[in-house]
């Protein structure tokens, strides 16, 4: 059974935790700068896509950091695609990262959709959107602790974000052939 994010020695432990040192030349999509004021100028929109993110992988049971690592290879891999005019949509294999990915997908169409309401037209790119998608990739590359089945970079963005944590979901020991 694994422990919830609020759990106050899961929570201590992160605190004494040595992290994993984040080694600049194995960062996802090197060849996309996304610089500080890329981030600022797309902070609604980076705001929206996080959040999707975490309240996705909060809502499904057992999901890991290496899961949301693999919904936003994903969702790189399919803007990039956009990005040269080609749709061709890179969907994981896993199931959880594929909910992930979905609710990202969801949450950058709705964003879309009520931008084009509000200014009657849309004004974020592909371009924007893999930017985004890559500064969180990043980031999960920073936070992620290296363990086998870790949450270190959803409970660090839960807790930026001030998502809090879903009830643990209550499992039963009977095994069905």
């Amino acid at each position: 059974m694994e422990c919830p994010l609020d759990c106050e020695y899961l929570q201590e432990s992160r605190k004494h935790e040595r992290s994993v040192p984040f080694e600049a030349s194995k960062q996802p999509n090197p060849d996309i700068q996304v610089t500080e004021s890329f981030i600022a100028k797309h902070e609604p929109l980076l705001s929206t896509l996080a959040a999707a993110t975490v309240e996705a992988a909060l809502s499904i049971p057992g999901v890991i950091d290496y899961d949301i690592r693999e919904a936003l290879e994903a969702l790189a891999r399919t803007y990039r695609t956009l990005q040269s005019g080609v749709y061709y949509e890179t969907r994981p294999t896993n199931p959880l990262a594929a909910q992930i990915y979905d609710a990202v997908q969801s949450a950058a169409q709705e964003f879309r959709r009520e931008e084009q309401q509000n200014l009657g037209m849309t004004r974020t790119r592909d371009s924007d959107v893999l930017g985004l998608i890559v500064f969180l990739q990043r980031i999960e590359f920073d936070r992620n602790n290296g363990r086998r089945r870790g949450r270190a970079f959803l409970d660090s963005m839960r807790v930026f974000h001030q998502v809090p944590p879903t009830a643990p979901v209550a499992r039963s020991s009977l095994i069905l052939p």
